[in-house]
């Protein structure tokens, strides 16, 4: 793409070459793209002032010299998208290190600008014997985001149940790279539980993306 060559009125007879058609017609015009990811392989030089419309947002962003940016308040504020996914297969942790719990949700953001909710949602955490304290943490692929300590069990008990633990955060990735999102549990003694069995429940974790 070449370089913006700033504002030109066409007379007519005037015979429109490729460069002018790359310098002024692509920098004066809004260029319609099926989304953020089509628009990315189609314009791989990006000039800024340059204006574009993405069909599966409903945006028109013009492109600051670093980055897009959306224009008005179409996106801003407002859930784009929404990823679930569930998890029901217990997992017992009976270390201080960190173990996935199997709960995740990928999500591609449609706009870098945008900022992603989690809302993770464990059913039935609990303790199989002796008492423990249990910490959950939210990742964004492999960086902890957030952390949720639970004391599960108490002496004297078999078996200890908590109804819901709820990890919430808000992530701005800055990427339209798809992302994802994970919990995971360790215990300070004894073993810990997510999931625990039959009766527990379907553990949820959501992912919604946000226009900034």
């Amino acid at each position: 793409m070449a370089a913006g060559l700033g504002f030109k009125e066409f007379l007519t007879g005037d015979v429109l070459t490729a460069a002018d058609a790359n310098g002024y017609l692509a920098s004066q015009v809004v260029m319609v793209f099926a989304s953020s990811a089509a628009r990315a392989s189609a314009i791989t030089s990006p000039q800024e002032g340059m204006f574009t419309y993405l069909k599966d947002t409903d945006v028109t962003q013009y492109y600051s010299g670093s980055a897009y940016v959306t224009i008005g308040g179409t996106s801003g504020g407002k859930v784009l998208q929404v990823i679930q996914a569930t998890a029901a297969t217990q997992v017992n942790v009976s270390t201080t290190t960190f173990t996935d719990t199997g709960l995740s949700v990928t999500i591609t953001p449609s706009l870098n600008t945008s900022r992603v909710m989690i809302i993770a949602t464990h059913s039935g955490s609990g303790k199989d014997t002796g008492d423990t304290s249990a910490t959950f943490r939210l990742m964004r692929d492999a960086t902890s985001i957030g952390t949720l300590a639970a004391i599960v069990g108490t002496t004297g008990s078999s078996l200890t149940n908590i109804s819901n633990v709820t990890i919430s955060f808000v992530d701005t990735p800055a990427t339209t790279s798809a992302i994802t999102y994970k919990t995971q549990l360790n215990s300070a003694s004894n073993t810990a539980k997510a999931f625990t069995g039959a009766g527990s429940g379907t553990s949820t974790i959501i992912a919604m993306e946000i226009g900034a």
